[in-house]
């Protein structure tokens, strides 16, 4: 019945989508919580940044932020990111890509968060003499994460969805390979239905887990 899967390295193209997933995610989550960082900052021009940041890269189609690091970054400015092999080049771009359209979405989710924790706390902590940063780092992004671990996970599951993106720069990836099985074999709607549970696999999970996390981490007012 699955004769057609003979030949095609089904789960080294999902393995590719998870390590995608996973760095795209992370870098995502450290450069949108330094975003939201600056859409606080009392500081007009790191404020403006992180403004200006968010609102044009979530107007920008994410196919053309990862062609662009393909061909912009790679072919024109010749940016390799430490690498000639065009495989491992290709990922690096992908997830980086990934990473700079992804934290828009997480900066606006953290910030939301920010939001959410009462006004009172931070001008407590300003006036026993902290900082900025030491009330952002000590007081208010603990309580932002655990009121937007939801949101976070939405993020999350839309990251692993678009990693089929990068199939458009020649990264090896579960859509890549899919096209090519469409391509060769004649099972369309079997091979479309492996790939579409290959994916409720991956994000069905975490999208429960998460959810079960936020409600156990909810921060009680």
């Amino acid at each position: 019945m699955f004769d057609f899967l003979d030949g095609y390295d089904v789960l080294g193209a999902f393995w590719m989508t998870v390590k995608l997933t996973a760095l795209s995610a992370l870098g995502s989550l450290i450069w949108g919580t330094l975003l939201a960082a600056m859409r606080v900052s009392p500081v007009p021009l790191m404020r403006g940044f992180g403004t200006v940041y968010v609102n044009i890269v979530r107007n920008i189609p994410l196919t053309v932020i990862i062609v662009f690091c393909s061909l912009g970054l790679a072919d024109i400015f010749g940016v390799t990111l430490g690498s000639k092999d065009f495989d491992v080049q290709g990922f690096r771009l992908a997830v980086l890509g990934f990473v700079a359209y992804t934290a828009a979405f997480v900066c606006e989710a953290i910030r939301s968060g920010i939001n959410t924790v009462p006004t009172g706390q931070a001008e407590a902590a300003r006036a026993i003499g902290l900082s900025f940063s030491q009330v952002l780092r000590l007081i208010v992004l603990p309580q932002a994460f655990r009121a937007v671990i939801g949101p976070l996970a939405n993020v999350l599951i839309a990251l692993t969805k678009n990693t089929t993106v990068a199939a458009a720069i020649g990264v090896a990836e579960a859509a890549a390979l899919m096209k090519t099985m469409i391509e060769n074999e004649a099972q369309t709607l079997a091979i479309g239905a492996v790939f579409a549970l290959g994916f409720v696999v991956l994000t069905l999970p975490t999208g429960l887990f998460l959810g079960w996390l936020s409600k156990r981490l909810a921060v009680k007012r």
